[in-house]
């Protein structure tokens, strides 16, 4: 045995895959992994493993015992192999690179994972819908769409998340944080996503389209609410009078109307309103301002409703005001 590992050779060959091995106790345990045989059981959650090594780095799991520290932080790791990677982070040392492009990775699974974006592989299915991912741990997340867990709590208020990314995205509500800035105008945002749509106001982009009439959007969810104008659907439902609405801002500005809430103040006469756009309309009472004007007669208003109304005199027609 010990001449095969000094003279390279690999006597043992997989009749399956022809992998090759020096020792016959590696070819052992190689073809479990077509076998899918897993002989060694944790007794504390019956997790399975092809190799007693594999069980005994497993166990340190439940013990917390985390015997590789790393030399210059406070770092420790259940397993040698964690801790090889995460030394690479005081080295800077990247060793597996992409054969497609200049992408360099501490770990040999960070590579794996990346490959996936070139060949389009997504290896791990939902078994209830199909969906299918590149990555285990985002079929996890998924998971959890269809099992309603919600694991991560914000210790704030009573929210819940099924991703931690989420959680620490909301906590933004209540620290007042915002990290995301923009370059132009610098406005300040508490999440990505929102700086990226917000830079579509400087760019004019608009990759969002109806297909059904061609309006344009600069955020999915736009889209989806306009779509349905089209469909008539009305998703969000009053519990009190069964009146629908299309979005969801729309019945809770109506929602007011039951609880006689007027959140909005006029500072000059106290008057109170249901909605923002309304007290900015009355506000015009006392500012004098007219900004809806008549090409025809050139005359002004406060409210656009009211110069749809006034149109009617030169054209004849008498509009319908919702």
């Amino acid at each position: 045995m010990e001449d095969n590992v000094q003279h390279g050779e690999k006597p043992y060959k997989c009749e399956i895959c022809l992998s090759e091995f020096t020792q016959k106790s590696n070819l052992k345990t190689h073809m479990r992994i077509h076998t899918g045989e897993k002989p060694y059981k944790c007794d504390v959650c019956m997790s399975t493993f092809t190799q007693k090594c594999s069980l005994k780095s497993h166990m340190r799991i439940h013990t917390g015992e985390k015997p590789f520290k790393c030399e210059y932080c406070v770092s420790e790791f259940t397993q040698k192999s964690s801790l090889i990677s995460h030394m690479r982070t005081h080295t800077g040392e990247r060793p597996y690179k992409c054969d497609f492009c200049t992408a360099e990775f501490k770990g040999q699974s960070n590579l794996r994972s990346h490959m996936r974006l070139h060949t389009g592989e997504k290896p791990y299915k939902c078994d209830i819908c199909m969906s299918e991912f590149t990555e285990k741990s985002h079929l996890r997340c998924h998971m959890r769409i269809h099992t309603g867990e919600r694991p991560y709590q914000c210790d704030k208020c009573t929210s819940k998340f099924t991703v931690k990314v989420h959680l620490e995205s909301h906590m933004r509500i209540h620290t007042g944080e915002k990290p995301y800035k923009c370059d132009v105008c610098m406005s300040a945002f508490a999440r990505r996503e929102s700086l990226r749509s917000h830079m579509r106001i400087h760019t004019g982009e608009r990759p969002y389209k109806c297909d059904v009439c061609m309006s344009e959007f600069t955020e999915k969810g736009s889209l989806k609410s306009h779509m349905r104008i089209h469909t008539g659907e009305k998703p969000y439902k009053c519990d009190i009078c069964m009146s629908g609405f299309t979005q969801k801002s729309s019945l809770m500005t109506h929602m007011k109307v039951h609880t006689g809430e007027k959140p909005y103040k006029c500072d000059v006469c106290m008057a109170g309103f249901t909605q923002k756009g309304r007290l900015k309309s009355h506000m015009r009472i006392h500012t004098g301002e007219k900004p809806y004007k008549c090409d025809v007669c050139m005359s002004a208003f406060t409210e656009l409703r009211t110069l749809i109304s006034h149109m009617g005199m030169h054209t004849g027609e008498r509009p319908v005001l919702s």
